[in-house]
């Protein structure tokens, strides 16, 4: 099993993305962007600043020549994982709909959040209803024009939305100011998952939760079955 990690300059979650793969008996390789993409089962876009977030997060990375790669593995049905600077990247390539912008209140937020599983994707197939797993970003407010949000709900393409504790869709568990609480979303085939949310951070007891651990393991099983 071959899955690649993409590294660009500004990225910072990449080893603890090898981490959370290596505790469950997955060797991945760590791609730098200038590099080429071989035959990989799958690949992961991790957290980080990209380009220093310049022109928007994730808008440089997204016109580099690696991406093509990634789009020709999307389009091949293998498993393309983004997160948070890794989801705005998939945004700004056109891998999934919608947009990653700043915050509604335009600062940096870095804390936990709890999630509720709204639809169904490879990624989520041992994912619980709700789980806890934190957030770090200026820029991931999700926003989508009303027939766009309203193909999104037809298509089930609406992975995961914020929460309150009792795992309520409310104005006050929306940490971002993102269209109807989401936090992730998939494409048309359900093969490319977007997420601000961390899972490498809540992969572990030692960092307080291990919801996310069940995304990579997901990914991992599909990949197993191919």
């Amino acid at each position: 099993m071959k899955i690649a990690i993409i590294q660009f300059g500004g990225s910072n979650c990449d080893l603890d993305v090898y981490k959370a793969l290596n505790t469950l008996g997955v060797t991945p390789q760590l791609v730098w962007y200038k590099e080429t993409l071989g035959d990989f089962d799958g690949v992961v876009i991790p957290g980080g600043f990209s380009y220093g977030d310049y022109l928007r997060a994730g808008a440089i990375a997204a016109r580099t020549e690696i991406m093509q790669s990634v789009r020709e593995m999307a389009s091949d049905g293998k498993p393309v994982l983004g997160i948070c600077n890794g989801a705005q990247i998939l945004s700004e390539s056109q891998l999934v709909p919608g947009t990653f912008t700043l915050n509604e209140y335009p600062k940096f937020v870095c804390k936990w959040v709890r999630l509720r599983k709204i639809s169904t994707c490879l990624f989520v197939k041992h994912v619980q209803e709700l789980i806890d797993i934190p957030i770090a970003h200026k820029e991931g407010r999700y926003v989508a024009p009303p027939e766009q949000l309203q193909e999104l709900y037809e298509n089930e393409q609406i992975v995961f939305k914020y929460v309150d504790a009792a795992g309520s869709t409310t104005l006050a568990a929306n940490p971002n100011g993102s269209i109807d609480n989401i936090a992730g979303i998939a494409n048309l085939d359900k093969n490319v998952l977007a997420m601000m949310p961390h899972p490498e951070r809540a992969s572990d007891r030692l960092l307080g939760s291990t919801d996310g651990r069940a995304i990579f393991q997901s990914m991992i099983e599909y990949i197993a079955a191919l």
